[in-house]
């Protein structure tokens, strides 16, 4: 019977010496170069170095090592008779099993010094040769690329004497998603080094992390994918909840949260159907929650909720007081009590833990054949200017209102209008393609509380009828990002009316 025969090549080399003294245990030959062998031989483990197979040494400072035939001719070989005439006139062994894992390139190019010279050495180009070899013959060669993996093959080899089938097209399906990850990785870095906001290639690395229970409707399917293998929704953590988040209850829940980020102050939003219904600030996520619900307690009922500050029993009450059915609700934390209580009393309700506040890198979105990418709109740019626009200057009160209201019509879907009062929207009109029904959608839902609220809106008036609309409800000033060829005419009704205006020009699309 032929010694079976595995080759080492290690970066991360966790639990390298118990794998590696298990395969010797069960008679296997082991092979292995530069550091790996070093550590295998200073633990007493009997070693075939890599260069008495090769009969070549390493070479370029450890630029290769492995790359010869005498190496891959073992891994590529299959168990048809010409492939093992041709080993046989080689004098080539064939090799079972290749453990490899490779140079810690994005580790490297995480960190803030990191020059070219240095990104370039950590490219690895035998070990990725390695992985794709023994990936492609999985028909008779198994691959590890993980060292977390090395307890089960190890089981496995002591109780069958080999992997089976299936088991060696997983291993391969890791390694071919290991080298694809990593050369996405080199590739966005080589891309991006000219810091081009916008690079000719882009490209993703997603693994998926959830299995959903269906998409936006119980005939579509669909499933989570993230940058980051080991996260949790919106790269949290899933605190506690009866069922699984759901798509639709994802989606609402990074519109939540993406809108709480923005605001610096204690804040609360609720989101249903992906735009914030109501938005409110205090000096405690408790005193903001009450307000934001009295927002649209209607469109409220099984909506998601995001904080920006720890959901604590405070907020907790008043949650209470409510009786309100929340889907999920996302904050950066939840103290042990308030966990406690979700559990024991509103066990449906999903909470995520997102310990870090806003949004990075790009929004992307698909289209037919393609992919729109953006920046996120994280607010006006910097140096934005608040100009009066009208003869009658904002008061102190409107003054708030128009700085919290642009701030919350950045978040609603366009159109978009909010009447909002100081640190409160009263009224919310979204994702309507008419600006003037948007204008009435927020006055009906704020009622009352319109009489002296202001309005803001994510984009200019075309016409005076907007402004004359929202005066029907008793709104007494206006924040808009102006630019529209028929502004004179705006202004001319905003001041017949008596109104104050203040033009941004920003425009805050959301679609």
């Amino acid at each position: 019977m032929n010694t079976k025969r595995v080759i080492l090549s290690v970066y991360d080399k966790t639990n390298l010496l118990s794998f590696a003294q298990g395969l010797h245990d069960l008679g296997w030959e082991l092979v292995a170069s530069g550091g790996t062998a070093r550590q295998l031989r200073e633990a007493d483990l009997p070693i075939t170095d890599v260069a008495a197979v090769t009969n070549a040494p390493e070479m370029l400072g450890g630029r290769v090592k492995t790359l010869h035939p005498a190496i891959h001719g073992g891994i590529l070989a299959r168990d048809i008779d010409s492939d093992q005439a041709d080993l046989a006139a080689q004098n080539i062994k064939m090799v079972d099993l290749v453990v490899c894992n490779l140079y810690p390139f994005q580790d490297t190019v995480a960190q803030p010094d990191v020059t070219l010279a240095d990104a370039i050495e950590q490219i690895d180009i035998g070990g990725v040769t390695l992985l794709r070899a023994a990936a492609k013959n999985f028909a008779r060669v198994g691959v590890i690329c993980d060292p977390a993996d090395y307890g089960f093959i190890l089981a496995t080899l002591q109780k069958d004497g080999q992997l089976n089938d299936q088991q060696r097209r997983q291993l391969a399906v890791k390694a071919f998603t290991h080298t694809r990850d990593y050369d996405t990785a080199i590739t966005a870095y080589l891309t991006n080094i000219d810091d081009e906001p916008h690079p000719a290639t882009l490209s993703f690395h997603l693994t998926r992390n959830q299995t959903l229970r269906y998409g936006e409707n119980p005939h579509q399917t669909a499933a989570l994918y993230a940058t980051n293998p080991d996260a949790g929704p919106l790269g949290g953590q899933f605190v506690q909840g009866n069922k699984p988040l759901s798509y639709n209850n994802l989606l609402d829940l990074d519109a939540a949260w993406g809108a709480v980020s923005i605001f610096d102050q204690p804040a609360v939003v609720i989101v249903k159907h992906l735009s914030p219904c109501g938005i409110a600030v205090a000096n405690s996520i408790a005193e903001a929650f009450t307000p934001a619900l009295k927002s649209d307690p209607v469109s409220a009922f099984g909506g998601v909720i995001a904080t920006n500050r720890e959901v604590d029993d405070a907020f907790v009450t008043e949650v209470k007081k409510a009786k309100l059915f929340i889907e999920a609700i996302a904050a950066p934390s939840f103290s042990d009590s308030a966990q406690d209580w979700f559990a024991k009393k509103k066990k449906n309700c999903r909470l995520v833990a997102v310990p870090e506040i806003g949004r990075g890198g790009f929004e992307v979105r698909a289209i037919q054949g393609g992919f729109l990418v953006q920046d996120w709109d994280k607010g006006d740019p910097a140096g934005t200017e608040y100009t009066v626009v009208s003869q009658r200057q904002p008061t102190e009160d409107e003054w708030a209102a128009i700085r919290f209201g642009w701030l919350a019509v950045q978040q609603v879907k366009s159109n978009a209008i909010v009447f909002a009062r100081p640190g409160r929207t009263v009224g919310v009109g979204c994702g309507l393609p008419s600006r003037i029904d948007a204008v009435a959608l927020a006055g009906k839902k704020a009622g009352d509380e319109a009489q002296g609220a202001i309005m803001a809106s994510d984009a200019f008036f075309p016409f005076p009828d907007g402004i004359e609309e929202a005066a029907k409800f008793g709104v007494t000033a206006v924040v808009q990002p102006g630019g529209s060829i028929r502004d004179d005419d705006v202004i001319a009704a905003v001041d017949d009316m008596g109104l104050a205006m203040v033009v941004t020009g920003v425009r805050h699309f959301r679609h």
